[in-house]
């Protein structure tokens, strides 16, 4: 049974940075078993519906602007899965469609280049349903659980803080209301209170600062969905930074 994930991927510098994030991954899939293949749900694939992509060699996006060269050059040659991908779709029959249109973009390859930089593995991504209620969302996790028997690793990438509009670099950690958002988040998970972690907004004010828009949220709650009865949790990267941005990752096994 593989386990699954939620990365909190920051910034795409991470890609190509050494530093106490990256190390956080590296250590994660030193941990887990060797997948067959990788479904990343990623912040950055946002569309009508569930899109899952079946290309055999999906291409690097740079989703992306304002950043060195180095990182644009950047590519991640994983291929993809299109075998996992139509077994995702007949599991997800009600709601996902095939798709050739996307690619690999930087919520994934800026991760897994740290975790797994010889790009060996087996990737597809499957896009976030932007109309979903996190009910939805949560309940398409649970119909990928299959999966995860079959040696896939679901991935999610996204932050379960993410204001962009109120980052301050001058800021070491994370502003009281990010802070209290992140830790409230990762004490429902805990105690296995997945019900708060969907009804979030219940927390006001410091919920809707963290969670302005749901994009970075929302790949959790598939997560969440895909967690068994047995799985436990161990948490990365417990932190906050510039003020606006959760970092912590979760994983269950």
């Amino acid at each position: 049974m593989m386990p699954v994930l939620f990365i909190g991927h920051g910034s795409p510098m991470n890609a190509i940075e050494d530093n106490a994030y990256t190390k956080g991954w590296e250590s994660i899939a030193a941990s887990i078993p060797r997948p067959a293949a990788i479904l990343s749900i990623s912040a950055h694939w946002l569309t009508q519906g569930t899109k899952v992509s079946i290309l055999d060699n999906p291409k690097t996006i740079h989703d992306f602007y304002g950043f060195p060269k180095e990182l644009f050059d950047m590519e991640y040659k994983a291929k993809g899965s299109p075998l996992y991908a139509e077994k995702t779709i007949e599991l997800l029959s009600d709601v996902a469609v095939s798709d050739d249109s996307w690619g690999l973009d930087h919520g994934t390859w800026s991760v897994l280049n740290v975790m797994y930089p010889k790009a060996e593995i087996p990737v597809y991504q499957m896009s976030i349903d932007r109309q979903a209620t996190p009910r939805e969302l949560f309940n398409i996790g649970k119909q990928l659980q299959p999966l995860r028997e079959s040696g896939v690793l679901i991935m999610a990438s996204g932050n379960v803080v993410h204001n962009l509009g109120l980052i301050d670099f001058s800021v070491e950690g994370g502003f009281d209301w990010a802070d209290t958002f992140d830790n409230y988040i990762t004490e429902r998970i805990e105690q296995r209170d997945f019900e708060s972690v969907l009804n979030y907004r219940r927390l006001g004010d410091a919920a809707s600062l963290s969670v302005p828009s749901t994009e970075h949220y929302n790949p959790l709650l598939y997560i969440l969905g895909a967690v068994n009865d047995s799985d436990k949790v161990a948490i990365y990267n417990k932190s906050c930074m510039a003020g606006s941005l959760s970092m912590t990752s979760y994983v269950f096994s």
